[in-house]
């Protein structure tokens, strides 16, 4: 057993283990002591803290839109030389299944329907309170929700791409509370971002059996009840297990991108099925009306008006989206690396927002327009007495309902799946100082434990007490997420200083001849006469500077590592001067006609920086060129710590 456990971070595991099923216990044994604790908490934070979660939302969204269209933009998540793991569509199919998926299957008809019957200003069931509802649906599940996501996310994958820090939540602290992230302050946050992950992961699973519970009734006549709900959660808790195991290439990538394509193809049946051109134009208006009235809806907290409304809607969904957010933030930041800020932004800020907002307005319009112009009242009914219900009874009236039912079930369970083998991913990464390498039994321990937790729940009647917990744990993370906004923003100022110094000009960083200097850009050697010019000139030239270095009392080491050769100078508690020289593998340029040469690729002598791979090749220069080419790095790297100290 000492094996498994050799890369388990002992100090978030148990601890994180000793919390959640004393909370578990507590709910359990005390269960009307611990709502009536958590309502109270909740309602105090309502009152006294909701301007706080708004004002912190709209920092955030403000931040995440300055960050994607400045110059900060074109930072890349990793190394410079580094490229993303996953291609566009795998990648927005993933977060999306990951963030929000398993809601819009819940509220899609829901929330909209809700707005209309009893809407926050307007006169309910009126022309006005169709707009009002479709506008505030839209504010809820729009930029704001990604916003957060993204920040949490972009945070995180900055600081572990680009800094090599540990990719769990601790790292977010580092510009606050530097090294001491590896102590108690970075245990106890990641310890905090496990205990959140199973009990939000567990509510939504539990709470959304009641749906699945739902649909089977209507497609086969199923009983709704606890045992039911019951089985459901522990078949997906089994296909979860199943998924998590095969690790994220696999299972994970595979589920996200099949329930995209049945989103769409949902989606795209109640389009054509519907009021097709009412849906074209009502989409359009909503996203006009969303627009124009996004920064008065952002900061409004009704308080002239005197309406508790806003604590059970928008302050209610701030939390949930901040309490969720240390588990997609990490999952989304796990799947980003290799791209840039910019691009990050526009992939996690504005794709699935489009989408979401298009979801919405196909079945959210649709099922109003069903309670207007058909005077199907029973759907209003029943989404007031029981939301679950809401997408079945609404697909009831519907061409092929019967299809579009089991659809939507399956949906609905391969969601559930995907949050719940994506949320063991997470935890384990939490408990495991970020490592994704972990054996399976620890990923199997947390996709199980999430499971037990919802059914135990869900059983002593406690969901929905954990809900509200989860929600009030929000408030502190906020805070901590406010100081992380400004530490990455200090980060990327370093970021950009270190960048304009590199974009100095020095002195030639070759005195060959032309004709020379020619022909090594245009060879295309194999790898054995790279790592011989690696191990003799470059060996010889870095032992020339390190001399050199040492002859002035500057510390400078040079190592070998799998790809080639590193020089780093320290400069104390300043920035290190880190120069390296890489063996890199290419395909061979049309250019090339040389018909003795059977091989399809060659390779290169890159020079590498502390930012990651700088794209252009050394090999064949002279001893002495090479030498001057460290000289003109360093000279910049001194320009840049020049800068910084100013």
């Amino acid at each position: 057993m000492k094996s498994l456990s050799l890369k388990i971070n002992k100090s978030v595991f148990y601890p994180a283990i000793l919390v959640i099923f004393s909370i578990l216990i507590g709910t359990l044994f005390a269960p009307e002591i611990a709502s009536n604790a958590f309502n109270t908490m909740q309602g105090a934070i309502t009152i006294n803290g909701g301007w706080f979660y708004i004002l912190t939302v709209a920092i955030i969204l403000g931040f995440v839109i300055y960050l994607g269209m400045s110059r900060f933009g074109s930072v890349k998540l990793g190394p410079d030389h580094s490229t993303p793991d996953y291609k566009l569509s795998t990648w927005i199919s993933m977060l999306f299944a990951a963030g929000m998926g398993i809601g819009l299957m819940f509220f899609g008809v829901a929330e909209p329907v809700m707005h209309y019957l009893s809407p926050p200003t307007a006169e309910k069931e009126s022309l006005e309170a169709m707009k009002e509802a479709m506008k505030i649906t839209f504010f809820h599940w729009g930029l704001h929700a990604w916003a957060i996501y993204a920040i949490v996310a972009l945070i995180l994958a900055y600081f572990s791409y680009r800094q090599g820090l540990p990719l769990t939540l601790r790292s977010a602290l580092h510009p606050i509370i530097g090294d001491r992230i590896y102590g108690w302050p970075g245990h106890f946050v990641d310890i905090f971002a496990v205990v959140s992950t199973v009990f939000g992961v567990a509510t939504s699973l539990g709470l959304g059996a009641s749906q699945v519970n739902a649909g089977l009734n209507y497609l086969f006549s199923t009983d709704v009840s606890q045992t039911n709900q019951l089985i459901i959660m522990i078949v997906i808790t089994l296909l979860a297990s199943v998924s998590v195991a095969t690790g994220l290439d696999k299972g994970i990538k595979i589920l996200s991108e099949i329930n995209m394509g049945l989103a769409i193809v949902l989606m795209l049946l109640i389009f054509i099925v519907g009021p097709t051109v009412f849906l074209l134009q009502a989409y359009i208006q909503n996203i006009g009306i969303y627009l124009s009235d996004l920064v008065s809806n952002t900061f409004n907290l009704f308080a002239y008006e005197k309406k508790s409304w806003i604590g059970g809607w928008t302050i209610f969904y701030w939390g949930w989206w901040l309490a969720w957010a240390p588990f997609v933030g990490l999952f989304i930041a796990k799947i980003s690396k290799g791209r840039t800020i910019r691009e990050f932004v526009f992939g996690v800020l504005l794709v699935p927002t489009a989408f979401t907002l298009l979801w919405m307005t196909i079945f959210g319009n649709s099922a109003i327009s069903q309670i207007v112009d058909n005077n199907f009242v029973r759907l209003g009914e029943m989404v007031s007495e029981n939301s679950a219900v809401g997408l079945f009874v609404f697909l009831e009236t519907l061409p092929w309902s019967t299809a579009l039912t089991g659809l939507s079930i399956l949906m609905i369970v391969i969601f559930f799946v995907t949050s719940c083998d994506s949320g063991a991913m997470v935890i384990d990464m939490l408990c495991s100082n970020g490592k994704t390498d972990t054996p399976v039994w620890q990923r199997l321990f947390w996709a199980i434990c999430v499971g037990v937790v919802a059914a135990v729940l869900m059983l002593a009647g406690g969901l929905e007490a954990l809900q509200t917990m989860t929600i009030a744990a929000a408030l502190p993370f906020s805070i901590v997420l406010l100081f992380a906004c400004f530490g990455l923003g200090k980060a990327l100022q370093v970021e950009l200083a270190k960048r304009d110094s590199l974009a100095l000009t020095g002195m030639s960083s070759t005195e060959e001849d032309w004709q020379e200097r020619l022909d090594n850009i245009l060879s295309t050697p194999d790898k054995k006469n790279v790592n011989t010019f690696i191990a003799s000139d470059v060996k010889k030239a870095f032992e020339k500077v390190k001399k050199q270095f040492d002859a002035n009392d500057i510390q400078a080491t040079i190592s070998t590592t799998p790809t080639g050769i590193l020089l780093t100078v320290s400069h104390g508690d300043e920035h290190d001067f880190c120069y390296g020289i890489h063996k890199k593998k290419h395909a061979q340029p049309d250019f090339n006609t040389d018909v003795d040469n059977d091989s399809e690729t060659y390779y290169r002598a890159e020079v590498h920086l502390a930012e990651g791979g700088q794209d252009y090749d050394v090999m064949g220069w002279a001893e002495e060129s090479v030498i001057n080419d460290i000289i003109d790095q360093y000279q910049k790297h001194l320009h840049f710590l020049h800068v910084l100290r100013d």
